[in-house]
């Protein structure tokens, strides 16, 4: 079985990716589990650059096949932000509590017809310093008033999908991924890996 490297510290994206990645023929692995504790500096200008930057520097640094993702939340109110910065929004070693208070913070008097949303979400796979594969997917909501469900990572709690009638935050992972920016994403990618091969 071949190995998979995850290009992500980010324990709780880390989590999700392996959980969508069952049933391939991989054993997947994270960075610090083969000794890569330093991410390289996310300089694109759109989630998929930053996507190929992270699987490039991952896969020449490990030797093995790598699996970037970046994704983000843009508010519609905010101009699109936090966009690329989502991660870092707040400040560097910001919490997800206190990313989703900063965000409740700045679309306090935001009325819900203009707290509209979207989740983006750009995979890339790479080996050497070629990139084999790459999609971006986006599911479109609503920033919620409040934190709802214990659910998920990130900005989960707040964003409100329509068509559940609930947060990411309020439903199970499963239902989350057949509908959700990663999930898509990577419902694309799941066909390409799983014609790779154990031996490849």
């Amino acid at each position: 079985m071949a190995d998979l490297l995850l290009a992500s510290q980010n324990l709780g994206k880390l989590e999700e990716l392996r959980a969508l990645a069952q049933g391939l023929p991989f054993e997947v692995l994270g960075p610090r589990e083969i000794g890569l504790v330093e991410a390289p500096d996310e300089t694109g200008t759109s989630f998929l650059e930053n996507a190929r930057i992270k699987a490039l520097a991952y896969a020449h640094r490990s030797g093995r096949l790598t699996l970037a993702d970046d994704s983000g939340l843009s508010v519609d109110a905010l101009g699109g932000a936090p966009g690329l910065f989502s991660s870092r929004f707040g400040g560097e070693g910001a919490s997800d509590l206190e990313r989703n208070q900063l965000l409740l913070e700045k679309l306090r008097d935001v009325p819900n017809a203009e707290r509209g949303a979207r989740f983006t979400s750009a995979l890339a796979v790479a080996r050497g310093d070629a990139v084999l594969f790459e999609a971006e997917e986006s599911v479109t909501g609503v920033i919620a008033d409040a934190m709802r469900g214990g659910n998920g990572f990130g900005y989960d709690p707040l964003f409100f999908y329509p068509p559940f009638g609930r947060t990411f935050g309020e439903v199970e992972r499963a239902e989350k991924d057949r509908v959700s920016h990663r999930g898509k994403a990577f419902a694309r990618l799941r066909a390409f890996l799983a014609g790779m091969g154990d031996g490849d």
